[in-house]
């Protein structure tokens, strides 16, 4: 029989203080550092879901992306994909934000400084077409997430009716309802995005469809064509 290892129990201890030391060591993290810890973890899987589902929403066909392709894109459980949305609708929405809060504010500081508001109206569709045929995944994205939500978002559908309705008090617009010319804008502004999405018509084509909307407004066709003439102005860098 082989004589014991005077060692072992030595290296035994030393391990299990380790380990008991490390234990402490984990105890004494501050219980805030913690939760900001856990925090922390949980932004990043949401935004790797997000970025997943933008990947995949942001294809010609990919108004029909399903939970299990988020999930293989996300390398995530279908768990860990409900625990951060209640359904796909939910998650549709949280998408819309992620991809067009940022872009509308820069927008809407950018027009801001127009004072006429068929020149605001004219700025943010410019804008919106111009970004579409800059980034096509963009653009395929709300084509399919407008398909079976509402069309650009909460923000930007609010924000459109609010800018019909100044034009209207302005008396630009020729409506009796800014519900009528926000959904002119936001259903004709959808179908051009995809004309640009699957034909590559070039800017002509953007600043037609701002001219043909002004007009259906109430626009003046001479004043439409000067407002659809003018350069778009420059968002914030």
């Amino acid at each position: 029989m082989a004589d014991p290892d005077p060692c072992a129990p030595a290296t035994q201890n030393a391990a299990q203080a380790a380990a008991q030391a490390a234990a402490q060591a984990a105890a004494r993290i501050d219980p805030a550092r913690r939760m900001a810890i856990g925090q922390e973890k949980r932004a990043r899987t949401r935004a790797r879901i997000l970025e997943a589902a933008f990947n995949l929403f942001g294809r010609e066909h990919g108004l029909f992306t399903r939970v299990e392709e988020i999930c293989v894109a996300a390398d995530v459980t279908r768990q860990t994909f409900y625990n951060h949305f209640t359904s796909m609708e939910d998650l549709r929405e949280a998408l819309t934000h992620e991809a067009t809060h940022g872009f509308l504010i820069s927008v809407s500081q950018a027009i801001a400084v127009l004072d006429d508001a068929a020149e605001r109206a004219a700025g943010a569709i410019g804008h919106y077409l111009e970004k579409a045929a800059r980034d096509p995944q963009w653009g395929w994205t709300m084509v399919n997430i407008s398909a079976s939500g509402i069309v650009f978002g909460m923000e930007t559908y609010a924000r459109a009716q609010q800018t019909v309705a100044e034009g209207i008090a302005q008396g630009v617009f020729m409506l009796s309802d800014a519900r009528l010319g926000r959904d002119l804008v936001m259903g004709t502004t959808l179908s051009a995005l995809v004309t640009q999405l699957r034909e590559a018509p070039g800017t002509a084509y953007r600043s037609a469809v701002v001219r043909q909307l002004l007009v259906a407004l109430g626009v003046a066709p001479e004043r439409a064509d000067e407002i659809a003439a003018l350069p778009l102005v420059p968002l914030a860098p």
